[in-house]
């Protein structure tokens, strides 16, 4: 599988500053941030699966857009997989008719733009060879993390999470973990707020990995603009096994 960083930070201002949104094999989307909007429109109609971590807007921004933009072009609807939680506040919130159209029934509830497909953690969605499973994960809303498994490695997305006992246990209870995709929000002089927000900092982030049995490249996201320096360099004074890098909007990732 092949992941394309379409944005990983955590606002908006710059050319490197879109919010979170990856474009994997050129038809699934693991959230549907700003960076989506760069796409152009036959990269948007090759788009068949939206996975979405949670319901924030840095994660969902474009999904309305990308649906109204390319929804009548398609024969089939769009698959957005998400929480039952999380479509639920979809529903209630964004395509309500009052935000945005509700385009599950749109033009027909038969056949329409978009389709909403509940998954629960621990359970994969396989698409053919592929498969991604939702990991546990613990922020302000519900919301998850996803293992992608190619079949012959795999690449983990922490999504937006504070520290959690149970996605680190579900992480190290997988083999041939390539990349570990994993936010850090805030800086360590921020730890209150990123307890408060259920984000991590450069400490919270050093002690995830230290409890880390697996090897993989450690690649931070979720950013604060403004801040992105100051944060990597609190993460590598705190040392440790494994050794994290800025994760680049642009950058390709393979396993």
């Amino acid at each position: 599988m092949k992941l394309r960083v379409l944005g990983c930070s955590g606002g908006i201002g710059g050319v490197q500053t879109r919010t979170t949104s990856f474009l994997v094999d050129d038809d699934i989307l693991v959230d549907c941030g700003t960076g989506v909007g760069d796409l152009e429109r036959d990269e948007l109609l090759g788009i068949d699966h939206v996975f979405l971590t949670h319901s924030h807007m840095d994660h969902i921004a474009c999904l309305p857009m990308l649906v109204d933009s390319v929804g009548e072009a398609r024969r089939m609807p769009l698959t957005v997989y998400a929480t039952s939680e999380t479509l639920r506040i979809l529903h209630s919130h964004v395509f309500n008719w009052l935000v945005w159209p509700d385009f599950s029934t749109i033009p027909d509830r038969r056949l329409p733009f978009m389709r909403m497909q509940p998954i629960r953690v621990g359970e994969p969605v396989r698409l053919g060879k592929r498969a991604i499973t939702a990991l546990p994960a613990h922020h302000t809303v519900p919301a998850v993390g996803f293992c992608l498994d190619s079949g012959t490695g795999k690449l983990v997305y922490s999504g937006d999470t504070a520290y959690c006992e149970e996605q680190i246990a579900a992480i190290n209870a997988l083999d041939d973990v390539r990349h570990l995709i994993i936010e850090t929000a805030f800086a360590d002089e921020q730890h209150g707020l990123a307890l408060a927000s259920r984000h991590l900092c450069p400490s919270l982030l050093h002690a995830v990995l230290e409890e880390l049995t697996v090897s993989p490249e450690v690649l931070v996201s979720h950013l604060k603009p403004g801040a992105d320096d100051r944060i990597m360099e609190q993460i590598a004074g705190h040392g440790g096994r494994l050794v994290p890098r800025a994760l680049m909007t642009g950058e390709v990732l393979e396993f």
